[in-house]
């Protein structure tokens, strides 16, 4: 199943608002964030969708459902387009979170992580920092429900049981990373 989310961060120096779609595969927690535009629409939200697919190739068959909530961005063309590639669109029911949580956990770790502790300079800004906390996210963090262990790792995954570890700090000190120090 794949979990679909919108989300929006505030820039700070154009004081406007920019949104963007996130996507998760519930079962492995891979995430992928697609985009960040400061005038979302149906269209954008459809050729974003497309995109996702066209990344995901053969593995879109392992999805039967992608649950998404009722955001104004995601139209009935954004509904067909996963359905051309036989993932069936379930829009969640109103006022109900809880039906699409992967997608709304994700949401709030990406808005707590990574963008709500810095100021937002411009459209490129939350491009980088995102694109580093989906890095982050599916090669290092670990994960609850995959016994600690991060969606697709990197690098063998760290040993905290040892003695001594070494931190390195990611995003200037947002997130950390642990490996065995030498």
């Amino acid at each position: 199943m794949l979990a679909a989310g919108f989300f929006h961060a505030d820039c700070a120096m154009t004081l406007q608002r920019l949104y963007c779609l996130l996507v998760i595969e519930a079962g492995s927690r891979h995430v992928r964030i697609h985009g960040v535009t400061a005038h979302p629409g149906g269209p954008r939200a459809t050729q974003q969708i497309r995109n996702l697919l066209t990344d995901l190739g053969d593995h879109t068959a392992d999805s039967r459902f992608l649950a998404r909530d009722r955001a104004g961005q995601l139209t009935a063309p954004f509904d067909a387009a996963p359905a051309g590639a036989g993932t069936e669109a379930a829009r969640i029911p109103p006022r109900s979170p809880r039906a699409n949580a992967h997608a709304e956990r994700l949401v709030l770790t990406a808005r707590t992580q990574a963008t709500d502790p810095m100021l937002i300079s411009g459209e490129r800004h939350p491009r980088l920092v995102l694109a580093r906390h989906e890095v982050h996210h599916n090669g290092r963090r670990p994960h609850r429900s995959r016994q600690h262990r991060p969606p697709r790792p990197d690098r063998p995954v760290a040993d905290l049981s040892q003695k001594r570890t070494k931190r390195r700090p990611v995003l200037g000190g947002i997130l950390n990373q642990y490996q065995r120090a030498a």
